[in-house]
């Protein structure tokens, strides 16, 4: 019977000392061997893959290559029905999505938070993880409050300037476009061929304003009220959403290293090591991109509305909060932000004074330059790792293909696919022994026939040597 327990049970088998048994169960072990060998948590797979299993595996991974195939060749056909579902799908899953990305947000103020409280918190509690669980619960009231105090304290210094702002324009804007056709009648008064065709545009304009007014808008009044009455709905709909959002981060907040510790077991359990490792280094440089952009591109955005809302102050611009607003949350989008709120934001001030409205994109100009070159940098640092074509190619596709969500993400998502793809080309070429720097490939530099890298001095003097050969010659 020893014999036999020593070949069940290894002594030096780790998992044995994980075991803890009672004192009952010590003594029942003693007195029934078999009762700790089945006790014990079993190994699994301990004498290899079975023919049975081998040939089994061969038959699934076939099996699964044709039904892919045909689930493949039906979806096309179905394209349509499979995005209603995912329409669907998003729209179920918008709280969930809501609070992913307001946790995502705030993230960064509670790890402020733990590294200030933890330590002093362990000195003060008995053990870590109370102190952990203390910081925890501070940091996402404290994230919270923050986040709350701001928006409360824009809304209330914001929307009272914005209704102004829009109530005088209201008000403005007609007798502004008024006094403008009148300057366009003084200059019709004149016989000549650009008054005529000015005149002809403008009869063209009246009758087709005046025929959309007769039969055109009273077809669509009901469309515009019943419209109207679904966006209340959907907007509500989204304050609901964002609300149950809110609640979701808080949890997410809570639990996040339970959840990084399942996520990372489930990688190394599905994945090989090498593969698990690299998918767990591409999800953290993932979230080193996507925060590092956006942060910084929000406080970037702030600090230029603020500017822009001094500076028109200055200039003594009409429309100045309202202005500051729309080129402040513009310019989140990269590149072409800037120019989307000048455009609007010209053409007021325009109606209201041209000399302010050149002096406005002027304005703008030394703003931007301002915040592209010396602003942007400090804060935004290399956090993209892109070169300004790969910027203005990323906000375009982004923009086709999800409008104005796609312009905003279009950025971090298309470094985190130039990432991945710079790291497989810096894999194959040093396994053919070759530089990773692009550096190295300039006119002159080479691979030849054998695979071996020839730098462009090394080129050079090469060609030197074979002149002075010629020479000799």
């Amino acid at each position: 019977m020893e014999k036999e327990k020593d070949l069940r049970q290894d002594p030096k088998d780790p998992d044995l000392h994980t075991n803890h048994f009672t004192q009952d169960q010590k003594d029942n072990s003693s007195s029934d061997p078999s009762s700790e060998y089945y006790t014990n948590q079993p190994k699994f797979g301990t004498r290899g893959p079975s023919k049975i299993r081998q040939q089994f595996s061969q038959g699934m991974t076939f099996f699964l290559v044709i039904a892919a195939a045909i689930l493949f060749y039906f979806g096309l056909f179905r394209l349509n029905y499979i995005s209603g579902i995912l329409k669907t799908f998003l729209s179920v899953a918008k709280p969930i999505i809501y609070g992913l990305g307001i946790a995502f947000l705030l993230n960064p103020i509670i790890k402020k938070v733990d590294q200030i409280l933890v330590p002093r918190l362990e000195k003060m509690t008995k053990t870590p993880e109370r102190a952990a669980k203390i910081s925890r619960s501070v940091g996402i009231l404290v994230s919270l409050l923050t986040a709350f105090l701001l928006i409360t304290a824009l809304c209330n210094v914001l929307l009272p300037e914005l209704y102004t702002s829009i109530r005088d324009m209201v008000f403005k804007v007609p007798g502004q476009l008024n006094s403008l056709l009148d300057q366009i009648n003084e200059m019709n008064s004149k016989d000549t061929t650009i008054n005529m065709l000015v005149t002809n545009a403008i009869e063209e304009g009246s009758n087709y304003l005046q025929n959309w007014l007769r039969n055109d808008l009273l077809k669509q009044t009901n469309v515009i009220m019943t419209n109207l009455t679904v966006g209340v709905i959907n907007v509500l709909s989204e304050v609901l959403n964002f609300c149950v959002g809110i609640i979701v981060s808080i949890y997410v907040l809570y639990s996040k290293e339970v959840f990084s510790r399942q996520s990372k077991k489930f990688v190394y359990a599905l994945l090989k090591p090498d593969r698990a490792n690299l998918v767990l280094h591409l999800t953290r440089k993932s979230g080193d991109i996507f925060i590092g952009f956006l942060s910084g591109k929000i406080i970037d955005s702030a600090i230029i509305g603020v500017l822009c809302f001094i500076g028109l102050s200055i200039l003594n611009m009409p429309y100045v909060l309202l202005v500051s607003v729309i080129v402040g949350v513009t310019n989140v989008i990269p590149f072409f932000g800037p120019y989307i709120g000048a455009i609007p934001s010209a053409i007021l001030i325009l109606l209201d004074s041209p000399i302010k409205g050149v002096y406005f994109l002027i304005f703008i100009f030394a703003l931007q330059q301002l915040d592209g070159n010396v602003i942007g940098p400090k804060i935004l640092g290399d956090s993209t790792g892109l070169s300004a074509f790969w910027v203005v190619f990323a906000i375009m596709v982004g923009g086709g293909l999800f409008g104005i969500p796609g312009m905003i993400l279009g950025v971090p998502t298309f470094a985190v696919i130039y990432y991945v793809v710079t790291l497989l080309v810096n894999d194959l070429l040093r396994r053919k022994k070759l530089p990773v720097d692009s550096g190295s490939y300039d006119e002159l530099s080479y691979v030849n026939n054998q695979g071996e890298y020839i730098h462009a001095d090394d080129h050079k003097e090469h060609l030197n040597n074979q002149q002075e050969n010629n020479k000799g010659e």
